[in-house]
């Protein structure tokens, strides 16, 4: 049984809670797949494979973004209000902490992908290194928006919230 604290606190939000679902089952994929790697002796090749599909995904969504907030440089602020919409916030609980030309802080106060990981019987372990595999889309959304990225503390790994943030070079 997960030690892991994921619980959602917006429950009447119809569009986040079909969001949440979506995002969930993706995840289960996503974990599925890993996971019959590792079971055929095969969790590095697996790791790597998913690692490098989600960080192509992760660019490519990174260059869309970069698109839609327009020309010259990029204001994190207005990138926060691209990415970050409001049936997003409401489906990961997003607090935001900084919000400024320069950078954007926000904080998760839930995941839906955990969730689903949490739901299959996956170890908190197991749900930490998939959280983190599953950074490389945001890691490489920052990347393709030509931004710098930090993933502080995740609710995978206990604590109450993912820190994430993005920022200029």
């Amino acid at each position: 049984m997960s030690k892991l604290d994921n619980k959602p606190n917006i429950l009447n939000d119809e569009k986040s809670n079909i969001q949440r679902g979506a995002i969930g089952h993706r995840a289960t994929w996503m974990a599925l797949t890993y996971l019959e790697a590792k079971n055929a002796k095969k969790e590095n090749d697996g790791e790597e494979f998913a690692r490098k599909a989600i960080a192509k995904t992760g660019f490519k969504d990174g260059e869309t973004l970069k698109k839609l907030c327009g020309e010259g440089e990029i204001n994190c602020s207005e990138f926060a209000d691209i990415f970050l919409t409001p049936i997003l916030r409401n489906t990961f609980e997003v607090e935001f902490k900084n919000k400024t030309e320069d950078r954007l802080d926000v904080e998760f106060h839930h995941c839906p992908l955990l969730k689903a990981w949490q739901d299959l019987g996956i170890d908190d372990d197991t749900c930490a290194k998939l959280c983190d595999i599953a950074m490389e889309g945001d890691r490489n959304i920052a990347k393709g928006m030509g931004l710098e990225f930090h993933l502080g503390n995740t609710i995978a790994e206990g604590h109450p919230t993912c820190q994430i943030s993005f920022f200029k070079k």
